[in-house]
């Protein structure tokens, strides 16, 4: 009988496991799909010669997270990689902002914009400086991170801390005119906040994209050599050498509850899995509560707010195999990993009002990632393995553009919408659509299919929005991984800090089931009989 069932091989739920084997708990791992990986996975579907990763690609907060680093993964073969400038912003008329590792290069780009734009990027990167290791220890433990909290409130004094909380709970829109007198400076936090389901106009968004930016020029947007899955496998390897097990094709069911706590999983096969000490669930909120769970053991004002839940946004992404690089005609972009399109934060905005009025974008913002160039191991020398994603409404009522697409992403309108993504790579770079060897077409539901927590393909478990964040995530009153079920914890981008490859989520429910200590829970244990174990008595 494993110490701990986790549900879940996705990044969290592995890391998880780590930590728990780590502390000498004997820990098994069940995924439901035929591998683990979850969103951090790839393959060469696109084409035989070309790397493509299925859906995340770069990560700044894996490069910055302190939990990934003590697990010490290039022992286990975990290589990262490069592209020349960490993130690009092109306009049509051929300026371009450009974020770099070296903060003179970033300063110098803006300051083409406008005179004393690069000093402004100077005064930020300043601040960064100073607070990064207690923003970063806020970000990666639980909530409230009251020991972070505290040095960061030493450090600015009074004065200070109030006057950086104004400017993370400002829109990035009004941030960026705050900061910067030309475009350049707020199209990087502007582009940057919309990772995220975050509008430019709402609260909350300079904070995001602030982050994400200083996050990009202290650690830049690294990849895994040679694929994203290349991360997973060397969480996998570790847990292995600790003697953990991972068993794919194994969907949860149901948890059980007896007494009010957690003691196993029934899988879909029907087979039940003890767990004596703990049962960590890398899967998203509403599946947890509303599929896993049963009602009557979760609180009514519970069930009452996962009515309430938010998504963020679905996502739709095309995969390319291209016969050279991409003839981008801002010239700077073509050393860039990511690149963000849009012509302005206008554009930006007015992407994000159809959003909001449930209508899919006529004018896609786009990120756009240039793989080959961040990794020569993608594809053969002189293509470039390329994608590109933009986000579209969980619910569609119309469409900006004049395809019809409603959402029920037939085939047909797949190719529309893929039609649409060239068209919008093809304002800022003439000539793309004639490189392209070969084709992926992602749509929101086959994301599903492939990882189900991105419902309808919603990458962060959840709206980034304020009032779904910090002691409101998942619901108003938590911001921690411990459930109202004894020895269950939530260890998904669902609970605090949420999305995004880092691990803090796993690690936190770790933490805090090994801070239980429960015990083997005998009685509990025995009352699991052999009918049980085989699955043909169902436990209440």
């Amino acid at each position: 009988m494993p110490d701990a069932v986790v549900i879940g091989a996705g990044p969290n739920g592995l890391v998880a496991a780590n930590l728990l084997a780590d502390a000498g708990w004997s820990v098994t791992v069940l995924e439901e799909q035929s591998e683990p990986g979850g969103a951090v996975r790839h393959d060469r579907g696109v084409h035989p010669d070309f790397v493509n990763d299925l859906f995340s690609s770069f990560y700044p907060l894996a490069a910055a997270s302190p939990i990934l680093r003590r697990l010490r993964l290039e022992e286990y073969g975990l290589r990262w990689s490069h592209a020349p400038h960490v993130l690009a912003h092109p306009l049509s008329d051929g300026r371009c902002a450009v974020l770099d590792r070296r903060v003179e290069v970033t300063a110098a780009s803006l300051e083409a914009f406008a005179a004393g734009d690069g000093a402004s990027w100077h005064r930020l990167h300043d601040l960064w400086q100073g607070i990064r290791p207690d923003i970063l220890n806020a970000l990666f433990t639980p909530f409230p991170p009251v020991r972070s909290a505290a040095r960061l409130a030493y450090r600015l004094k009074a004065a200070g801390a109030l006057h950086l909380a104004r400017s993370l709970l400002l829109p990035v829109r009004r941030l960026g005119e705050e900061e910067f007198a030309g475009e350049g400076g707020r199209l990087l936090l502007a582009g940057n906040a919309l990772h995220a389901d975050l509008a430019p106009e709402a609260a909350g968004s300079g904070g995001f994209g602030w982050l994400m930016s200083l996050l990009g020029q202290s650690y830049g947007f690294p990849v895994p050599v040679g694929g994203a899955g290349e991360l997973v496998r060397a969480l996998v390897d570790r847990l292995h050498a600790r003697g953990a097990t991972v068993q794919c094709g194994r969907r949860v069911q149901q948890i059980l509850v007896r007494e009010g706590r957690a003691v196993a999983v029934r899988t879909a096969d029907g087979d039940t899995v003890p767990a004596a000490r703990a049962v960590l669930a890398d899967v998203s909120v509403p599946a947890l509560y509303g599929e896993l769970v049963a009602a009557e053991h979760l609180p009514g004002q519970l069930l009452a707010d996962l009515r309430r839940f938010q998504w963020d946004f679905a996502t739709f992404k095309v995969d390319w195999a291209l016969e050279g690089p991409v003839p981008w005609q801002a010239k700077e972009a073509a050393g860039a990993g990511t690149v963000h399109l849009a012509d302005g934060v206008d554009e930006l905005t007015r992407f994000a009002a159809q959003l909001a009025m449930h209508q899919v974008p006529d004018r896609p913002f786009l990120l756009f990632g240039q793989m080959t160039t961040s990794d020569a191991t993608r594809s053969p020398q002189g293509t470039e393995s390329a994608w590109a994603y933009t986000h579209v409404p969980q619910d569609i009522r119309a469409d900006a553009g004049e395809e019809h697409i409603t959402g029920a992403w037939s085939p047909a309108e797949q190719e529309r919408m893929a039609d649409r993504i060239e068209g919008q790579v093809e304002r800022f770079a003439p000539g793309f659509r004639a490189l392209i060897r070969a084709r992926r077409l992602l749509a929101p539901t086959t994301m599903q299919s492939m990882d189900r927590n991105l419902h309808g393909g919603a990458l962060n478990g959840g709206t980034t929005s304020l009032h779904q964040q910090l002691f409101f995530r998942p619901s108003p009153g938590t911001g921690r991984p411990e459930t109202p079920v004894a020895g269950l914890f939530l260890a998904s981008a669902g609970a605090h800090p949420g999305g995004g490859v880092h691990g803090a989520p796993g690690a936190n429910a770790a933490r805090a089931a090994l801070r239980r200590r429960l015990p083997l829970l005998a009685a509990a244990q025995r009352r699991l009989t052999s009918r049980d174990r085989t699955g043909s008595r169902h436990p209440h």
